[in-house]
């Protein structure tokens, strides 16, 4: 084989390498697009192994939502999605975000305690990657992960494990452990999505092992339901959206300072939800700047 022929085949090759990544990048954003609508959602969370024998596992955990996921952001290596709660279909409540960057290189890893490290990762450990970052009621940081999404025999999976701090339905009622490392699973349906977890709730400290405190298995499986069941939702973010943006600009700001993030639980008695929900629509960048800038020990 001559040298001529070699560039060709070399050519060809890059060609179809080019082709099939053009193609899968384009099945990753479906999927996660597909997480966007109207969605009855089951909680359903169990424990399971518990290493030390007089642990008591606490009771299941099962309960039900109708929530609004609204696309925000749809750029070619960007999505961000939006949750609302509905409550009585007509009370609406900023639930969590998540956004989905794709070979992107630097993430805040939760340590514990509020603490959150900054991770930056070679780009060859990220390639064909997306990582989903989490992030709180506030747009305050939660948890992170980066893993490739799989499409095969009608499959669309994505699947990471993450440090996370205590799930919503249990940091007001346990103090027993400091870390919950998320086996993250987004599994895509016929009709709609499953986020499945294998979670471990571990007690962290510095300078030692992280110590298994119990295992657990979890289910959030939203189906999806007419987009006019959570019209109120629809029309609630319309209204809210530029507050929301002004929130999500400032983050960015704390976020692009790539150092360790550190924030206070509570200023002046109170979280940091507490004072942006109730704040008008209209409150400046200014002042919704000095609000969070306030939650912020070091970062």
């Amino acid at each position: 084989m001559n040298f001529k022929q070699l560039l060709a085949g070399a050519v060809l090759g890059l060609g179809v390498t080019t082709a099939f990544a053009q193609k899968s990048v384009k099945q990753d954003r479906e999927a996660i697009k597909d997480m966007c609508g109207c969605f009855e959602v089951t909680f359903k969370y169990t424990e399971t192994f518990a290493p030390e024998i007089d642990y008591e596992k606490h009771y299941d955990y099962n309960a039900t939502a109708l929530e609004w996921a609204e696309l925000i952001k749809d750029e070619k290596d960007e999505l961000s999605i939006q949750h609302l709660l509905v409550i009585n279909d007509s009370t609406i409540i900023k639930h969590w975000r998540q956004d989905w960057l794709y070979e992107n290189t630097k993430r805040y890893d939760f340590n514990h305690d509020n603490e959150w490290t900054f991770v930056e990762m070679p780009k060859k450990e990220v390639k064909g990657q997306w990582t989903q970052n989490v992030y709180q009621v506030d747009d305050s940081p939660r948890y992170s992960g980066s893993a490739t999404w799989f499409h095969a025999d009608g499959k669309h999976v994505w699947d990471d494990v993450a440090s996370s701090p205590l799930p919503r339905r249990e940091y007001s009622k346990r103090s027993d452990y400091n870390v919950m490392m998320r086996g993250n699973q987004v599994a895509i349906t016929e009709d709609g999505w499953v986020h499945e977890q294998d979670n471990e709730k571990v007690i962290r400290e510095d300078g030692k092992e992280d110590v298994l405190l119990v295992q657990e298995k979890g289910y959030n499986i939203y189906k999806k339901v007419p987009d006019a069941k959570c019209k109120a939702a629809k029309e609630w973010w319309a209204a809210n959206k530029e507050f929301w943006a002004k929130v999500r600009a400032k983050w960015a700001e704390v976020y692009g300072r790539d150092k360790d993030l550190s924030l206070e639980k509570k200023v002046e008695g109170q979280a940091l939800f507490m004072k942006l929900f109730p704040m008008d629509v209209t409150t400046s960048q200014d002042k919704i700047d000095e609000v969070i800038e306030a939650y912020v020990k070091k970062g």
